[in-house]
């Protein structure tokens, strides 16, 4: 089911074109507008590890104007060509609740992301290829040392393709909603992975 939006027509933050994938544009999330396509995608049983499932699309969009008035946390759709193909929002560790579940070191900066359904035609390698433009701009802003992430321990598919990304796993942590795994990307590992390409 595609949900309108205007996503392609706002003001990037980051923008990245990577050859044979595409231009992937990072645009922040409006939750009036973007409330029914994110609700689409959140209440899919695939997106069950996102905790959404069974919320309504008043409640997507409460949330996300919650979120909006932050400003430690952010929401942004991922682009594709002019398609939103994910939903990642970045946060500051010490101002969110895993912060109580390990030792933030200064330069730690969070990521969430969600991909949308399978688009007709994606290639292999679409998400690896999405995460890379994603951890990118993540270490675009020098006083980002390190990545964290922390997917539900259950959900084997994340934390795998966060390995293959060159996240390092740490500790399973009890968050309110959840049982998470720790994984962490320092800034080296990365540069030194863009280096050998």
């Amino acid at each position: 089911m595609t949900t309108e939006t205007t996503a392609h027509r706002r003001a990037a933050v980051y923008e990245h074109t990577a050859g044979g994938f595409g231009t992937v544009r990072l645009v922040p999330v409006e939750p009036a507008a973007d409330a029914p396509l994110i609700h689409g995608w959140v209440s899919e049983e695939r997106a069950r590890f996102w905790g959404m499932l069974g919320q309504s699309c008043e409640q997507v969009r409460e949330t996300y104007e919650f979120v909006d008035s932050l400003t430690t946390h952010h929401a942004f759709l991922a682009v594709l060509d002019e398609e939103p193909v994910a939903l990642f929002q970045t946060y500051d560790p010490d101002a969110d609740p895993v912060g109580e579940c390990y030792d933030v070191r200064p330069g730690d900066f969070g990521l969430h992301l969600l991909i949308a359904p399978p688009r007709e035609g994606a290639h292999p390698g679409f998400t690896g290829a999405l995460v890379q433009v994603l951890t990118a701009y993540a270490f675009s802003d020098p006083a980002h040392l390190r990545l964290v992430v922390e997917p539900d321990a259950r959900n084997e598919k994340a934390i795998r393709r966060m390995i293959r990304s060159g996240f390092v796993l740490g500790p399973e942590i009890d968050k309110p909603e959840k049982r998470a795994r720790l994984a962490f990307l320092e800034r080296e590992t990365f540069e030194r992975g863009l280096a050998g390409r």
